[in-house]
């Protein structure tokens, strides 16, 4: 009786020890949506929209103020999220050339932890992904309505709209598919807000009675800035002229792709009636009588100048926030959903994008430029456990840090190859200690919205920015005299001995993170191959 007493008492142990490891390593909930920025959250202060649920992460945990990328464009981004690792290194420089899955990234660490993995929503990197026990994943960007998902590897059609479609699989996969008795990491992934905003049917209407004031820079002429900021196709304004001179005729906004118009106010087709072709009946019927009556008004108008930017301004962010909506309903599901399974307490929710946006800010919308509202990208976390309620965070955090933040929570060491730096320590408020400045880079030129490649280098007050390939130009902006960055200083000779700091610590940076000429000529000769081998 005592040697089975005793075989009982260690089972227990044994098993309260077990249950106490899983406790003890914390769920993640990563949430992505595509191109949100960080303006159009409310919790940042902007005033333009209401999104209570996303908010809801920030009021319950931290809101960081200064979190950036290291690439601003899809693709490149969300390879530098999973891995820890610059572009360079990574090697997912731009959207063209694929990304290698058989590589590390942090989900395979935690996999290997005895961690639950599922990536769920968009991840726009070609191939089945690798570290999840579960995957159901849009093909390359995906649709807004009707889209494909690729499941385990089986791609299938799912009738309605994308972003209640990965919310669902999300709640069906935390719900029923997950093993209960393991910590899991669900990245929860959306489409939207990325272009051409097509909003879900119950908000077709939403802010169709308000008018929105654009930024004070809207109508910036790019005078004091060089040739990058003035050569790129990325106008909402954009003239028919304008339009028609566009590299591959894409880049700046247009009548049909992104103003929904079936006809242009000159009586053109747009073709935009290919686009609802996707649509079911019902869904046409109510695009339709929501688009065409507002359509038909601003055609009566004759607007011309000021008012017609003014109204395609309107347009663009009109329909941009119509579906960050959806986004934060499904933000707002998820979180009742671990409120009432009792998850809340154990599991660390973090809200980001894959970068920031222009919401009319230098007349653009689109990202890839070093310029703040492209740069900075959204971060709020919560994890009751550890952080604070209502925190903020001042601290240059970049996508870098994802990977090693997650691994420090699970109680993984960071591997030797990963460049980024994990924040724990900096939201729970336990070390002041962290950089001091953050590296930037940027490939994917020639091509859609023709933005020039640049690298460069962010401290808390200045930016440096070299634009190479064509052109030779380097760009240093004041951050506290010019948060817009309308005046570019390089020649400026009050800031000889800033610009010959910022110099040095850039170069410090490239050594730093391996980045160097030698590299950027590779990624160029790769890339123009890659574009020829597809024509």
């Amino acid at each position: 009786m005592k040697i089975k007493a005793l075989l009982l008492g260690l089972l227990i142990a044994t098993i309260l020890c077990c249950e106490s490891k899983v406790e003890s390593r914390p769920n993640i909930v990563f949430i992505m949506s595509d191109d949100h920025a960080y303006q159009a959250i409310s919790a940042y202060g902007y005033g333009i929209n209401n999104t209570p649920n996303i908010d809801r992460i920030a009021k319950e945990g931290a809101l960081f103020k200064n979190s950036f990328v290291t690439n601003s464009i899809c693709a490149p981004s969300r390879a530098v999220m999973l891995t820890g690792k610059h572009s360079f290194i990574n090697g997912k420089v731009d959207n063209i050339q694929d990304f290698n899955w058989d590589q590390d990234n942090f989900a395979k660490h935690l996999q290997k932890r005895g961690y639950e993995t599922a990536m769920i929503g968009k991840i726009h990197l070609r191939g089945l992904p690798q570290g999840f026990d579960y995957s159901a994943v849009l093909p390359g960007q995906g649709h807004y309505y009707n889209p494909d998902f690729i499941i385990n590897g089986v791609k299938e059609q799912i009738k309605g709209y994308v972003t209640s479609i990965t919310t669902n699989l999300a709640l069906d996969w935390l719900k029923n598919k997950r093993k209960k008795d393991e910590p899991f990491l669900l990245l929860y992934h959306q489409k939207a807000p990325h272009r051409n905003w097509k909003p879900e049917e119950k908000y077709l209407t939403l802010f169709d009675d308000k008018t929105f004031d654009p930024p004070a820079n809207f109508f910036d002429d790019y005078s004091n800035r060089g040739t990058a900021a003035k050569t790129q196709e990325m106008l909402i304004s954009a003239s028919e002229k304008q339009i028609a001179k566009a590299h591959g005729n894409g880049g700046h906004a247009r009548w049909g792709h992104d103003f929904k118009m079936l006809i242009d106010p000159s009586g053109n087709d747009t073709g935009f009636d290919r686009e609802l072709a996707r649509f079911s009946q019902e869904q046409k019927a109510a695009w339709l009588g929501a688009y065409t009556p507002k359509n038909d008004v601003m055609k009566s108008q004759n607007l011309e100048g000021d008012e017609l930017a003014l109204w395609k301004f309107n347009r663009y962010i009109k329909d941009y926030l119509r579906t960050i909506q959806s986004v934060d309903d499904g933000v707002g599901e998820v979180l009742n959903y671990l409120d009432k399974e009792g998850l809340t307490e154990n599991t660390i929710v973090v809200y980001t994008s894959d970068q920031g946006f222009y919401l009319g800010e230098h007349g653009w919308f689109d990202k890839r430029f070093m310029y703040e509202e492209s740069l900075r990208t959204p971060i709020l976390i919560r994890y009751p456990k550890e952080i604070p309620k209502g925190s903020t965070v001042d601290k240059m955090i970049q996508n870098l840090d994802f990977a090693p933040t997650f691994l420090d929570y699970a109680g993984a060491e960071k591997p030797e190859d990963m460049q980024g730096e994990s924040f724990r320590n900096i939201v729970n408020e336990k070390s002041g200690d962290w950089r001091d400045a953050i590296y930037y880079t940027y490939y994917e030129y020639p091509s859609v919205h023709m933005v020039k490649r640049h690298y460069g280098i962010r401290t808390n007050r200045y930016k440096l920015m070299h634009f190479y390939y064509d052109i030779d130009e380097w760009e240093l902006y004041d951050l506290e005299q010019d948060p817009s960055e309308m005046n570019n200083l390089y020649d400026n000779p009050e800031y000889k001995d800033v610009l010959e700091q910022m110099h040095l610590r850039l170069s410090e940076l490239r050594i730093q993170y391996g980045d160097s000429d030698l590299l950027d000529q590779m990624h160029i000769d790769r890339y123009l191959a890659a574009r020829k081998d597809r024509k």
